[in-house]
């Protein structure tokens, strides 16, 4: 008895390994990971290569889908009404950069137009990203359009412009007026707050060093098309309520900045005026000091960042500064992070910077990057996100990857983006280049004013299977036997398992048994061993009491048999 046992287990493990190395494909995209210390909510994203935007639950599975006309330009929020606030692509703008948007637009729950503007003409146009404040209005970011004369009097240097033209960017404050209008009601222009020691003869001729409330009209970067007219490439705005002050990722500064929102506009035009009596000059910038001539390479500390923003108020490290840092470029390899960083800002939100010193802080407090940093690099979108548990929710944006971990950098949950120019793909399906990339991704809590009488019963998941899981026509259903690859997989501490049933059945029943083995053959359970009728199922298998590692389930149905594996990852 014990020798016939440990053969047939030998001949299990051979046909697996046979079957899995021909038949097999493993996921591509969809859920990968959800571990039970992963921050329980609704996850939302928009596509960038499509035109809807998504809302799933920690499984992976849809919520709600809000479908659009246009591709995203670039963000998406959820905010506490339940409506989506979303950016849009106007093409009929005279400016084309990374970002370029134009359109701004707000849906109810049910995917109905609430409100459309358009920020875009041949003198500005949106791009990147907005804030919706406390009071309804929004902030938006864009450019503005400055010929060669205006910037060479501004004291820009020409050979610095190759495209003799520049858009430096600009802030709006709008406030919304019926479904297609909107005023603005406050502004910020970075060409009202330029410094420049090329030419004497110019405006905003002065020492930089002796002024890093000013900006450098004629710093650029190493980053690519750093010399055309897309000058700072602000791509994040955040509000701080408590505050009241705005804060900007300027990408090709390699810098985050702070500026007043308590001032009038004209008083954002100047230097006076305001909470901080700066006007609209620089309150805060941190990240890469040579822009004001405070320090060199090796103090460089931002490379191409987006997504900055203070944590929000009761969140753990709530005030602090969060920040995707895109590596690009960085000295010792290309590699990502997300960095924590606490300002150095008073009660008053005034900020210390001692005469002839840089803005500080000096050293992170908290950051994440892959034990094996290169395998971790999204050049250029992404964000992160602070949860309530304390982990941190992480969109790297190039390639669709979205994940959380702990603060001791334990993955704890993983999902990619399945969701392609074409739309959604199956789950198996290679994932054509980059089409997959997403700007960032938020979880709201189960408790988020915005889900309030809300139906957020979930759905199947956004990838597709061969054969949807609610569908048991059975003049739809396949004519043979199918078992289909678990999900979500790896899964912890549950995942399902579908299969079909063929249509070819005449009424009859067969007996169906699906059996899970561990990866010495082993049985462990059977899950059903059963009489069944022609239809597609499901039945979960629960490991919790099980170790991590590799399993094998297997479908057998009078002659047919097929298997697949799965791994569990606690």
């Amino acid at each position: 008895m014990h020798s016939k046992r440990i053969y047939c287990a030998v001949t299990l493990i051979v046909f697996l390994s046979v079957f899995i190395s021909v038949k097999a494909q493993d996921r591509t995209v969809g859920l990968f990971l959800n571990d039970s210390s992963s921050s329980n909510g609704y996850t939302l994203f928009a596509p960038n290569s499509y035109i809807n935007t998504y809302l799933i639950n920690n499984e992976g599975r849809l919520v709600n889908l809000w479908e659009g006309t246009r591709k995203p330009a670039l963000s998406a929020y959820l905010l506490e009404n339940g409506n989506l606030l979303r950016t849009a692509i106007d093409s009929n703008s005279t400016f084309n950069g990374g970002g370029s948007g134009g359109l701004i637009q707000e849906f109810d729950w049910e995917g109905n137009l609430l409100w459309e503007f358009e920020y875009s003409t041949d003198q500005f146009y949106q791009h990147h990203d907005i804030e919706r404040l406390p009071n309804g209005n929004t902030l938006i970011i864009a450019w503005e359009y400055k010929s060669f004369e205006e910037a060479f009097t501004a004291g820009r240097d020409p050979d610095l412009m190759s495209q003799n033209e520049l858009w430096p960017d600009h802030i709006v404050e709008v406030q919304p007026d019926g479904t297609t209008g909107g005023n603005i009601v406050w502004e910020w222009h970075v060409w009202d707050h330029l410094i420049q020691d090329y030419d004497p003869l110019q405006l905003n001729y002065g020492v930089i060093s002796e002024h890093p409330e000013l900006i450098d009209i004629n710093f650029v970067s190493n980053f690519p098309n750093s010399l055309g007219a897309d000058w700072n490439h602000i791509n994040a705005v955040d509000y701080n309520e408590e505050l009241d002050q705005i804060m900007l990722s300027a990408h090709h500064f390699g810098e985050i900045w702070v500026i007043d929102h308590s001032t009038t506009t004209q008083e954002a035009a100047g230097h006076t005026g305001g909470n901080s009596g700066m006007g609209g000059d620089l309150l805060y910038r941190w990240g890469n000091p040579q822009t004001y001539d405070r320090g060199d390479v090796t103090d460089q500390m931002l490379f191409g960042q987006h997504d900055s923003h203070w944590i929000k108020p009761g969140l753990p490290g709530e005030g602090n500064i969060l920040i995707f840092n895109n590596g690009r470029n960085r000295p010792g390899g290309e590699y990502s992070t997300v960095d924590e960083i606490v300002p150095p800002v008073d009660q008053n939100g005034n900020y210390l910077l001692d005469p002839g010193t840089t803005f500080g802080p000096d050293q992170l407090l908290w950051t994440y990057v892959d034990p094996v940093p290169s395998d971790f690099f999204s050049p250029n979108v992404s964000g992160s996100q602070r949860q309530p548990n304390g982990n941190t929710l992480i969109c790297s944006g190039t390639w669709g990857r979205f994940f959380e971990v702990t603060d001791e950098e334990e993955l704890v949950w993983l999902y990619v983006n399945p969701v392609i120019a074409t739309g959604p793909m199956y789950y198996e399906d290679p994932i054509p280049g980059t089409q997959n990339w997403a700007f960032r991704v938020y979880r709201y809590a189960a408790d988020y004013p915005g889900f309030d009488g809300r139906d957020l019963t979930p759905g199947d998941p956004i990838e597709l299977y061969p054969t949807s899981i609610e569908e048991t026509n059975s003049d739809l259903i396949p004519a043979q036997f199918e078992l289909f690859q678990n999900y979500p997989n790896p899964f912890n501490p549950s995942t399902k398992i579908k299969f079909v049933i063929p249509s070819n059945m005449n009424g009859e029943s067969s007996n169906v048994n699906i059996t899970i083995y561990d990866v010495l053959g082993n049985e462990i359970v059977t899950l059903i061993n059963e009489e069944m009728q022609t239809g597609i199922y499901e039945v979960e298998f629960d490991a919790t009491n099980l170790p991590s590692g590799i399993y094998f389930y297997t479908l057998r149905a009078g002659t047919f048999i097929n298997a697949k594996k799965m791994m569990l990852i606690k």
